[in-house]
């Protein structure tokens, strides 16, 4: 999804609606665990980042 929306924000409450069908806090803190996954993942290459759009959601820029 983060590639769908690349340098465009992705809705936090869209995305978690899309991937788990609701937007629980349980699931949003599962996003946030992901994302800082991705996130250890992604350093090596400083091109790439992840953003948190605070109140919305987040945004990969390339």
């Amino acid at each position: 999804m983060l590639l769908e929306h690349k340098n465009r924000l992705l809705d936090r409450r869209f995305a978690l609606l899309k991937i788990w069908g609701d937007d629980s806090l349980f699931h949003s803190c599962t996003m946030d665990v992901y994302i800082t996954r991705l996130r250890k993942y992604l350093k090596y290459d400083p091109a790439i980042q992840i953003l948190n759009i605070s109140g919305k959601g987040y945004k990969l820029l390339e």
